[in-house]
């Protein structure tokens, strides 16, 4: 049965496929993903990585770093443009089963929620030092329910924000950037050894890539808006790579010229004015899709665990209202350790999801069919256990493996363990659907000679 697409269209298919007819060109979303990637985190990175890295080291694991996620997002992104569907959602059938979806709807909730509180209060405390005419509580409230609005009103919504957002952010960025760098020697910034504690290669790299390893895992909740896989590729590469590089190394150079991590303080600091139209711009192109992909993933959650399928604007109004109350009281600052904590457990998400959607691939016929409709897939198994500890092997690695990169160590074990064992799985799912019982040999057959196979689900 197909959707009711009107009541659909104003939930923003937050559980069902978008329809072909919905779909955006790759400019339209390569400029919310631009938008995700060259924010003030991406500055904040790349300060560090000047203060502790030589220039040419900060380009090494930017590079590095840079091709981790675009290999992750392009994967997530593809498996969103076929499918239609958000993380959380496509999750059911991707690797984790009914259930285990509303864990991973939660792991994204929880997290980005947290994140839009932590960035609606740091937007507060800076417009409070830049502008002084109010308490820091009011500018919470003010930039909290401004987010929550663009949220509120989806994707069209937030696509014509990034228009108007991203543009004036890199030409306000760029002009305090221009600025405080035209009384310094771009050679001398270059072959200039760290200003500051020397950082190895291994740390950069994983600085860059934890930086936006979130943001890599809640790419289908963009890309179920794209028109094809091509489009994907061409907004990944464009996006990801101007914003780690144009961002990331102007920072890094910033780094060096003012001796300092705080790049972001320099720079809003340039001019009362300026500094507030930069601190504005840059929070909202991105705090938006916090929310957006928050309440993707709580509902989602909700209709699984509880069987109530809610209203994505109500709970786009609740999250929002919550975080920017939380932002208000200055309580939400208190969870940023909480919130690190959450965020590697998802770099092991990705690695289960992709495995089983370009690997395994149990999950791909029940698309296919699925597809061909316009509807979502029939619901298969509810605990997929494999996925369940590939997550937790995941976590380990990330958490306790000294070599290599934490994130790249969290997502590889966690896809390499799932990539192994799932072929294994599902052959022998395969075995015990077609093997006939022990008890119908020689009686009992059916009327054409043969016993219908009995079905045995995949989790069995």
């Amino acid at each position: 049965m197909r959707a009711d697409r009107p009541a659909e269209a104003a939930d923003d298919y937050a559980l069902t496929p978008v329809p072909r007819e919905a779909r955006h060109s790759w400019v339209s979303v390569a400029v919310q993903r631009f938008g995700q990637v060259s924010s003030f985190q991406q500055f904040m990175v790349g300060a560090v990585l000047g203060y502790s890295m030589t220039f040419w080291d900060a380009f090494l694991a930017i590079t590095f770093g840079s091709v981790l996620l675009e290999c992750i997002t392009i994967a997530l992104g593809i498996a969103g443009v076929r499918e239609g569907l958000s993380t959380s959602v496509l999750a059911r059938w991707a690797g984790f089963g009914h259930k285990g979806s509303a864990a991973v709807g939660l792991l994204i909730s929880l997290s980005l929620a947290g994140w839009f509180g932590v960035q609606n209060g740091v937007f507060a405390e800076g417009m409070h030092d830049l502008a002084g005419w109010a308490p820091a509580w009011v500018w919470a409230i003010a930039g909290g329910t401004a987010v929550t609005v663009i949220a509120l009103y989806g994707f069209q919504a937030m696509a014509r924000t990034a228009w108007l957002t991203v543009p004036a952010f890199l030409a306000l960025a760029g002009y305090a950037i221009v600025d405080t760098l035209r009384e310094h020697s771009l050679s001398q910034l270059v072959t200039a050894p760290p200003p500051g504690p020397v950082m190895s290669l291994a740390e950069g790299t994983t600085l860059v890539a934890g930086a936006f390893v979130l943001g890599a895992i809640m790419t289908p909740d963009m890309t179920r808006f794209n028109r094809s896989s091509a489009d994907v590729v061409k907004q990944t590469v464009i996006s990801v790579t101007l914003g780690e590089y144009v961002i990331g190394l102007t920072a890094v150079l910033l780094g060096h010229a003012a001796r300092s991590a705080d790049v972001v303080g320099i720079i809003t600091s340039s001019s009362g004015l300026l500094g507030t139209l930069v601190l504005a711009t840059a929070i909202v192109k991105i705090n938006d899709w916090n929310l957006y992909s928050s309440s993707l993933g709580l509902v989602n959650s909700a209709e699984v665990l509880l069987g109530r399928r809610l209203g994505r604007r109500g709970v786009t109004v609740v999250l929002g209202a919550v975080g920017t109350l939380l932002s208000a009281l200055g309580i939400v600052g208190h969870f940023t350790g909480f919130l690190t904590t959450l965020g590697v457990l998802a770099p092991p998400v990705a690695g289960v999801i992709i495995a089983e959607y370009f690997v395994v691939r149990t999950c791909r016929p029940v698309f296919d069919r699925a597809r061909a409709d316009g509807v979502l897939p029939e619901t298969g198994a509810q605990w997929l256990p494999l996925s369940l500890v590939c997550w937790a092997a995941g976590w380990a690695a990330g958490t306790w493996v000294e070599p290599g990169i934490p994130a790249v160590n969290a997502l590889l074990v966690a896809f390499l363990l799932y990539a192994a064992v799932g072929p294994v799985l599902a052959r022998r799912a395969r075995a015990r659907r077609t093997a006939p019982a022990p008890h119908d040999f020689g009686d009992r057959l059916a009327p054409s000679g043969e016993r219908p196979p009995e079905t045995v689900p995949y989790d069995a």
